[in-house]
């Protein structure tokens, strides 16, 4: 067994909550400090009244993320009636001359004056979050569609020999990469013109910039909140992983990014692993001491989790890291993850270890067991055999848990269709959506996991709402891919109170209960107690 602990003395474990939120006036000293960097050559931060102004006019639009109680990037919105400035204004003329009193609340579209992320932020892509973010209010505000001056800070390096308009071109082609309007147009944004001295001391520029333009395919007259509503469709992809040899740690991240920059690409709300995923790393332990192995492993998890959690911001989705095993207390257990795009993160220890697990690992159970809160939903996380015991999920219903993610590990068919006949059972007595995900391929010459079964699916309700078979989607059995699906919310609350049979409120309280007798890992009773 090798001590990974010494080779993380004096690493720093960056830790982010981040939180998306409408800026506030006394938010001005973390906007200017930003702005004084990013806009060094070009004047800098607006001062306190313009910030002011700016709030006071359209308070809505101006959206911040925050982390840790300090905003570290921003975007700035108006509303403007577009036909009265057109294709060639300026900074200037549009904002106002900096008054902000060109906003119009019965305008037509939305502008995008300005966003900015703080330097040391770059490498979160918090730029996407923000576009998001607006195009949400852009919808929520039912307006036909955002409209910006876009900079084109890469032309200065291409000046002496393109016109704007080739480099433009160029850029869209993906030729060439400039750091502004390639992000522009990744976000769906299209070139509607050129103009000439939309900032004139906007050196790197040439003065010269883009209008673009994003149309509200859903404009229409209805009102909704502005920001910050509650999703009533959510996105899973789940990860059916491939089991391969691998020489680093380094080249096992690497795989797993891959899948987490597939899903985030198609803005998936969840990101699902199987249970112990990161198995290809025994390899580097002596196979003749299988308990000694996996201990070994867990070295590898600490590390692993830091790495997942940066990825689960990074790509803006929230990732169930499979499982992975953590040793604790000279003991070992198998523990799933939790990794919110927030940057903040949970975990739902295995409750029931196989015989296998004991017999070969050691592995003990936890003693608690948890619904988890997110931004989409209360979600509930057993790990494989635990899902065989109904007991759990009957008590995470009773909490509101509306996805379970079932992360599981399997060597046989006829240990997969135990995992899955269960998951389905659950999906119907609790009225929720069950995904499950497994590892397939082989390991050879790792000692118990060398060979792996998987069909990964995802599970729904009986009722008329759902597929006829309660199965929304399923993998190719043994065949390394993803499953992308997506989950309406709205019909688990319309099947509770008015499907064809109601299993949540018809249950016989009058003659049976489910008591939880364990205790979390805050001191609390578990989940507030007994269970009914």
């Amino acid at each position: 067994m090798i001590d990974r602990d010494s080779q993380k003395d004096g690493r720093e474990h960056e830790e982010h909550h981040l939180q998306l939120r409408n800026l506030r006036h006394d938010d001005y000293e973390d906007v200017a400090e930003i702005m004084n960097q990013v806009y060094a050559g070009m004047g800098g931060a607006w001062d306190r009244d313009e910030f002011n102004a700016l709030l006071s006019r359209f308070p809505e639009g101006q959206i911040g993320v925050e982390d840790k109680g300090k905003v570290i990037a921003a975007a700035i919105t108006l509303v403007v009636d577009y036909g009265r400035f057109g294709d060639h204004h300026s900074y200037r003329q549009i904002t106002g001359n900096g008054t902000f009193s060109t906003h119009d609340p019965n305008g037509d579209v939305m502008y995008g004056v300005d966003v900015f992320v703080h330097p040391e932020y770059r490498d979160m892509r918090l730029g996407r979050r923000l576009y998001d973010a607006r195009k949400e209010l852009c919808r929520n505000l039912n307006l036909r569609a955002i409209v910006a001056g876009g900079r084109i800070p890469g032309y200065r390096e291409y000046a002496g020999e393109m016109s704007p308009e080739k480099y433009i071109e160029l850029v869209q082609r993906r030729e060439i990469r400039d750091p502004i309007l390639s992000f522009q147009l990744a976000n769906d944004f299209h070139v509607r013109r050129i103009i000439r001295d939309y900032i004139p001391d906007d050196e790197a520029s040439q003065g010269f910039a883009t209008v673009l333009q994003w149309n509200n395919i859903y404009y229409e007259d209805r009102t909704p909140p502005l920001i910050g509503e509650q999703k009533t469709t959510v996105r899973v992809g789940t990860v059916q992983w491939q089991m391969r040899r691998v020489r680093s740690l380094e080249e096992l991240m690497q795989q797993a990014e891959f899948f987490v920059d597939a899903m985030g690409g198609y803005n998936a709300d969840f990101l699902v692993f199987p249970e112990l995923f990161n198995a290809p790393l025994l390899g580097f332990f002596d196979q003749g001491n299988p308990a000694e192995a996996i201990r070994g492993l867990a070295g590898y998890t600490e590390e692993i989790a830091d790495q997942l959690q940066q990825l689960a911001v990074s790509y803006n989705v929230n990732i169930i890291g499979g499982s992975m095993p953590v040793y604790e207390e000279q003991k070992l257990y198998n523990v799933a993850f939790l990794f919110r795009r927030d940057g903040t993160q949970d975990r739902q220890y295995k409750l029931h270890v196989t015989p296998d697990e004991k017999a070969y690992w050691g592995t003990v159970g936890g003693n608690s067991l948890k619904v988890f809160d997110t931004d989409v939903g209360k979600i509930g996380i057993l790990v494989c055999y635990d899902c065989e015991f109904p007991e759990l999920s009957r008590i995470l219903m009773d909490k509101g848990m509306q996805i379970l993610f079932v992360p599981y590990w399997v060597d046989t068919k006829n240990g997969y269709l135990r995992v899955r006949r269960c998951a389905q059972a659950r999906a119907v007595e609790n009225e929720c959506y069950v995904a499950i995900t497994g590892s397939v391929g082989n390991l050879p010459k790792i000692e118990n996991a060398d060979i792996q079964y998987s069909q990964t699916a995802v599970f729904t309700p009986a009722d008329f709402a759902f597929p006829h078979d309660g199965v929304a989607a399923e993998s190719t059995p043994n065949t390394e891919m993803t499953l992308i699906v997506d989950l309406d919310l709205e019909k688990l609350k319309q099947l509770r109170n008015e499907g064809s049979v109601r299993n949540f409120r018809d249950r016989r309280l009058d003659l049976y209960r489910i008591d939880w007798l364990g205790r979390n890992e805050d001191g609390e009773g578990g989940l507030g107690g007994t269970q009914h």
